[in-house]
């Protein structure tokens, strides 16, 4: 094709040059070939764009060269992308088929949240009807501030819980995944079942242990009156007390624990916070902690901030924080290294309790929080744990909108920290204006 157009520019050049010689003007002649060669290239170079732009009105050049090869090449490739679009069309239609079928509600967002897309189990579960809503903003059409939150960072957050909207009886757990260009897959699974599974065994556990609580209590003071009168007991009977006393208040633990963490699971957030002194809380959980490593000999060292408050409530941070501290003295060898600190970053207030006792496996990490798992069962028993301790802790801190950190390694100790938001913080400009004068 080349060759043809080269013999075409040296026919013209010929010929101009042969006009030059009959009529003595050879610059005048090579110009009138120069401008009849660049018409030729604009008139085929505008029959091509006419065919690109209407390929069924318009014809494109058929002069064989280098017009010809670009007609037949861009022919090829718009071919090739006719068959790459019906492939596509055909994939998006199969992705849609698919999802259609799901019985998840299954949304397409925009990068500002809008819908793109959604199957029909978005209009069953989340009222977001296709293509009617097309564009609209996802917490425009279901309206609820966790949803809100949870859209602003989803990376921050697994999964979240919300009821319905088109049916109050029914939860929903809705995550979501990047995917493509700027587009978001959202996804709200119906957990109803699951969800009414929980209440009914947090329900179950909550009235079993309100009924334990007072058949208990008088076992317990029975067993204290034997043991006040242990000199008229006959000899055999002396241990037998002490062990129905030792299990009776472990007992008593485990359903004072199980009503507590009842109760924290049945609300999301604090209902009344209130400045809590964390450093004056931690000094007296300190002397606790001392009396009970006893003989022992820990060496505990504390480390806090006198006058870093956080907003909560007291009873709750109270007893998550005895749970690690305690749960230190109770995993860490006769005279091992039990440290407390207690400070502020740019971050938010921090809770750091360190020791250099028997450590966690890594692969352990996401149980321990589970309710009566226990890491070395036999050593909690023989300290009277109930497994329920880091339990309590994960939901006083969820309550709190804290989150917990775990660094351990068997046989190098733990570090457990618990981070604290700077909206938790009570400012000191706060303090003083309520302190009275």
């Amino acid at each position: 094709m080349m060759i043809r157009d080269l013999r075409r520019v040296v026919f013209g050049l010929l010929v101009a040059s042969i006009a030059g010689i009959l009529t003595d003007q050879f610059l005048v002649c090579y110009l009138v070939a120069l401008l009849l060669y660049v018409g030729w290239l604009h008139r085929h170079l505008r029959m091509l764009l006419q065919w690109l732009r209407d390929p069924k009105k318009f014809a494109p050049p058929e002069t064989p060269g280098v017009f010809e090869e670009l007609s037949l090449e861009i022919d090829y490739l718009r071919e090739r992308h006719k068959k790459r679009k019906k492939k596509l069309a055909s994939y998006l239609r199969q992705f849609q088929q698919a999802t259609r079928a799901l019985p998840d509600a299954t949304v397409v967002l925009g990068d500002n949240g809008d819908v793109q897309w959604a199957n029909d189990a978005a209009a069953r579960y989340l009222g977001i009807r296709w293509p009617e809503d097309f564009g609209q903003r996802i917490t425009n059409l279901v309206r609820l501030p966790s949803l809100l939150d949870f859209m602003q960072a989803p990376a921050a957050h697994d999964a979240i819980e919300i009821p319905s909207p088109t049916n109050p009886n029914a939860f929903l757990s809705v995550l979501m995944a990047p995917y493509g260009k700027s587009r978001w897959l959202f996804v709200a699974r119906d957990v109803t079942q699951l969800h009414r599974a929980n209440q009914i065994r947090s329900d179950f556990v909550a009235n079993v242990s309100h009924e334990l609580r007072t058949p208990i209590t008088v076992f317990r003071g029975y067993l204290e009156m034997m043991s006040e009168q242990r000199d008229k007991a006959p000899p055999g009977w002396i241990p037998v007390i002490g062990h129905l006393d030792a299990h009776a208040h472990r007992m008593q633990s485990l359903v004072e624990e199980l009503l507590l963490l009842s109760r924290l699971e049945q609300e999301d957030d604090v209902p009344n916070p209130k400045p809590v002194l964390v450093s004056e809380m931690l000094s007296d959980i300190l002397r606790q902690a001392r009396h009970i490593s006893g003989a022992r000999e820990h060496f505990f060292s504390l480390e806090a901030d006198p006058v870093l408050e956080i907003a909560g409530a007291r009873s709750e941070l109270l007893s998550a924080f005895s749970n690690l501290i305690m749960n230190a003295v109770n995993y860490t060898p006769a005279r091992g290294v039990i440290h407390i600190r207690w400070y502020r970053d740019l971050r938010g207030a921090h809770l750091e309790v360190q020791d250099n006792g028997f450590g966690i496996s890594e692969e352990l990490f996401e149980r321990i929080t589970e309710r009566f798992y226990r890491v070395e069962s036999s050593r909690a028993r023989e300290d009277g744990g109930t497994g329920l301790g880091l339990a309590i802790v994960k939901h006083v801190l969820l309550r709190h909108h804290a989150a917990l950190e775990i660094k351990s390694k068997l046989g190098e100790g733990s570090v457990f920290k618990c981070h604290f938001p700077n909206d938790m913080i009570v400012p000191q400009e706060a303090l003083a204006l309520s302190a009275p004068a």
